[in-house]
């Protein structure tokens, strides 16, 4: 009998959206922090973990940014797919039958990563990586949260709630290609990320701590934070 191949790790990260939140004045992923846009630091991350065999950018289908926006970038490791739905989970659905069709198996690894996490750190995608390898389900990186969480109605306080088994979750979430494909296939295009859709099927993903830094760039102030943070870095 023939041994199992080893598997092979994937990237995907859904580029397709708009970033309404944010206040800017084209999709977030090409706003400029700290003299890259957003998109270049992502990509430029990842192209630095040695397992990651390769980056899919899944981008909106009328999207005529990217390319230009990468052009001038050194280093960087991916190939574009025009293949973005109407909801972050049909994007990933696409973006995994995409791999698929480019000889990616059931067995491989795909590590789903936003591109509004503009500074994640190559050593935290190893570190998710290394704990998932020999999962039977993987998992993905998560913060348990630290400040007192309040339920709200009509913004008032409702209730207070128990944070003591409260995690955050981050990205890259860390899957087998051919199980995130059955997950989102039944969870659909509402599941707001891969772990939620894993766990619909009845698994427990891990949970491996990840980093403060690792936050995603949603509303205004946050861009002025990750850019003050990535010049710490340069």
């Amino acid at each position: 009998m023939s041994e199992r191949p080893v598997p092979r790790c994937f990237a995907l990260v859904p580029c397709a959206g708009v970033g309404a939140r944010s206040g800017a004045d084209r999709p977030k992923q090409y706003v400029q922090i700290a003299g890259k846009a957003m998109v270049v630091h992502t990509l430029t991350a990842l192209a630095l973990v040695p397992r990651l065999v390769e980056t899919l950018v899944l981008l909106a289908p009328d999207d005529e940014r990217f390319e230009s926006t990468v052009a001038g970038a050194t280093g960087l490791r991916w190939r574009a797919a025009r293949c973005g739905g109407a909801t972050r989970a049909e994007t990933v659905a696409n973006g995994l039958a995409v791999l698929a069709a480019h000889d990616a198996q059931a067995h491989d690894w795909v590590l789903v990563h936003d591109a509004a996490r503009c500074l994640v750190r190559p050593q935290w995608v190893e570190r998710l990586i290394e704990a998932c390898w020999n999962d039977p389900v993987g998992g993905l990186l998560a913060l348990p949260l630290a400040d007192t969480l309040k339920l709200e109605r009509a913004g008032r306080v409702v209730a207070t709630l128990d944070r003591n088994d409260k995690w955050a979750a981050q990205t890259p979430q860390m899957f087998r290609v051919g199980l995130l494909q059955q997950a989102l296939a039944k969870a659909g295009p509402t599941a707001t990320d891969e772990a939620s859709a894993v766990e619909a099927l009845g698994h427990a993903p891990a949970l491996v701590r990840g980093e403060l830094e690792n936050f995603k760039l949603t509303h205004p102030g946050d861009f002025d934070l990750a850019q003050r943070l990535l010049r710490t870095l340069a």
